[in-house]
């Protein structure tokens, strides 16, 4: 399997990133352990989590994924297999507690907080979730800097950045000779394309940072799970995807189904390779509530698109740049 490089990192992911919000959540702790000696046992090794995973659960605290991982991590003795990628940044408390944000103090405690969960002594992956303006950048990359020193962090990435943002942290990084973000973590997709296209895939492919996008298959709604209104019951992500239910939307889907039937494989497989082809993609997040549907998506890293299957599904989600 072909790995890519996450940035200058000297970090590598396989083509397909597990999304570990499930875990601990939807996935109980034994149905958590088989999706990931799954997604071992298949040469994938990037696990994307967050401290805040599952907090808007009833009765969760945030933490919840980054436990089970650790506990899977002592169990099936694979921490050298893997890559572990966290996140920091979304309230971990309420309004005023301090446990939110980008500041020194707070990375500095979520980080050691992280690392108790995930029962490891360092994060290979550390993400800024949320872009935090009311830190100086400055503050925050110079605490990562001393995490990356003190051993207990490898890279730093971002994820919720606008390009303007993103740029003005890269430069900052350079002009203080502090590690700069890696990584992005953008919402892209079949449907979700401009956002990211228009102005962060430039400045990431120009800058050689990876790209991990989530909600690659757009809250299910790239799987073909979702065709009318009436669909929209079939999970708590319904309404999520209501507004995708619209002619450029049906659109999408009749492309990833003439593909999907072309290769003998499902739309989620043509909708995660069709990520995997873009150049700048290091790694789309895939999530995943059961073996069976993990070995479904994996599925997706062994297709290969043509250049007319790209060019078909292209042209039916193509967007149009605001006059």
């Amino acid at each position: 399997m072909h790995y890519r490089p996450l940035g200058r990192s000297g970090l590598a992911a396989a083509p397909i990133a597990f999304g570990g919000n499930v875990l601990g959540w939807t996935a109980d702790a034994a149905t958590s352990f088989s999706l990931l000696d799954a997604f071992a046992d298949g040469g994938f090794n990037l696990i994307d989590t967050a401290d805040i995973y599952s907090r808007w659960a009833p009765g969760h605290l945030g933490g919840e994924s980054e436990t089970v991982i650790g506990q899977w991590l002592q169990r099936s003795g694979r921490r050298g297999q893997v890559l572990i990628a966290t996140k920091v940044g979304k309230p971990m408390g309420d309004e005023g507690s301090g446990r939110m944000g980008l500041s020194r103090r707070w990375i500095r405690q979520a980080c050691e907080d992280s690392l108790r969960r995930l029962q490891t002594d360092h994060i290979d992956l550390y993400q800024s979730h949320d872009d935090d303006t009311a830190t100086p950048l400055e503050e925050t990359l110079a605490a990562f800097a001393e995490l990356i020193q003190e051993g207990k962090v490898r890279a730093i990435g971002a994820s919720n950045y606008s390009a303007p943002r993103l740029a003005e942290a890269l430069a900052t990084s350079a002009r203080l000779g502090l590690p700069r973000y890696e990584t992005l973590q953008p919402h892209y997709n079949l449907v979700e394309r401009q956002v990211y296209e228009e102005a962060l895939e430039p400045l990431c492919r120009t800058q050689g940072l990876g790209v991990i996008n989530f909600f690659g298959l757009a809250r299910g709604f790239l799987t073909g799970k979702y065709r009318s209104e009436a669909d929209l019951g079939k999970s708590p992500r319904g309404a999520g995807v209501q507004a995708y239910l619209n002619p450029r939307g049906f659109g999408i889907l009749a492309a990833l189904d003439a593909v999907a039937e072309a290769h003998h494989s499902t739309p989620a497989q043509v909708a995660l390779a069709w990520q995997i082809a873009r150049p700048g993609i290091t790694a789309p997040i895939a999530s995943a509530t059961s073996v069976a549907q993990w070995l479904e998506l994996a599925g997706a890293a062994r297709l290969l698109l043509s250049t007319a299957d790209i060019a078909t599904l292209d042209a039916a989600s193509a967007w149009t740049a605001a006059a």
